[in-house]
């Protein structure tokens, strides 16, 4: 299985800027660009009066500035957090300095995780913001309206155990945190992360009637549903070069990241590895691999016997 995807999609950017991307939704981009963040953490403001922001972004009293700035004349009512990664949350608590507003999320990092997954070696969590709780819990499909807006939370966990979307429902517009990005597919590592929980997620996606997904890093999308198939197949090739790495006599994830990420900067590779991870323990568990060791970036891993 052969898929080719362009993932990347460019959004011209001018920080600090409060761009007007349609009629209730504005956007300003964080100065964060990296390889990981793209051209930087798009925090959008949506309604107008009492109005509702989507992740503030890092802690970065400048981006928290062009916020406040993009809303003089308004009150900030409710936050939004997609999920705790430090790109994403730690800009509440600056934002809240300015405002009344409670923050609402599906809950503290780790908050989704399921118990058995504290069985994966190798945790890494160094971008998880584990200050962060939300002052108010939301669950899949909790509406909150406003006068201008309305929200629908759609939980989506997969990139982390907590990641939510939420749905701007005037536009049936999708905002897609890290689950959906318009330049790239997510990062998935375990334990927080899981690739089958991912892959349900997106299929979660395709169940519903979006028009648009506003991701958090990158450009909208206005072919949700093939642009989340596209997704959906880009997994099912990197599972199916983990089986064909086996079947050559390699068998450890740091072996098999170069033969699959070819054309990679060897410093992503320790990404890349974390995704690779998430995909195997994702293949133990539908029975496609198995290993004698600990389930960890150093294990052996063999297909399993039918």
């Amino acid at each position: 299985m052969a898929v080719k995807i362009d993932f990347l999609r460019t959004l011209e950017v001018e920080y600090g800027v409060c761009d007007q991307v349609s009629g209730l939704i504005r956007r300003v981009v964080a100065k964060n660009p990296s390889p990981f963040t793209f051209q930087g953490t798009g925090t959008y403001i949506l309604g107008t009066g009492d109005v509702a922001v989507i992740d503030p972004g890092p802690a970065d009293q400048t981006h928290i500035d062009a916020i406040l700035t993009a809303t003089r004349g308004e009150r900030i009512s409710h936050i939004f957090v997609t999920h705790t990664h430090l790109d994403h949350s730690p800009g509440c608590k600056l934002l809240q300095d300015h405002c009344t507003a409670k923050t609402h999320a599906f809950g503290p990092h780790g908050s989704g995780k399921k118990v058995s997954d504290s069985g994966v070696a190798d945790n890494v969590e160094e971008g998880a913001d584990n200050e962060f709780s939300p002052d108010i819990l939301v669950h899949h499909g909790t509406v909150i309206e406003a006068d201008t807006w309305s929200i629908e939370c759609v939980y989506t966990p997969g990139h982390t155990s907590n990641h939510m979307c939420y749905q701007l429902r005037e536009e049936r517009a999708l905002f897609t945190g890290d689950h959906v990005m318009g330049w790239s597919t997510s990062i998935i590592s375990p334990p927080d992360g899981d690739m089958h929980a991912y892959m349900d997620s997106l299929k979660l996606l395709l169940d519903r009637d979006d028009e648009i997904y506003w991701p958090t890093h990158g450009s909208p999308i206005t072919d949700t549903k093939d642009y989340v198939a596209s997704f959906i197949a880009h997994r099912i090739e990197r599972q199916e070069q983990i089986l064909s790495c086996i079947k050559q006599g390699v068998h450890t994830i740091h072996d098999m990241v170069p033969l699959m990420y070819i054309g990679t900067p060897e410093f992503m590779y320790s990404a890349a590895a974390r995704s690779v991870l998430a995909a195997v323990v994702h293949m133990i568990e539908t029975g496609k691999l198995s290993t004698a060791d600990e389930v960890s970036l150093t294990a052996k891993y063999h297909i399993a016997s039918q």
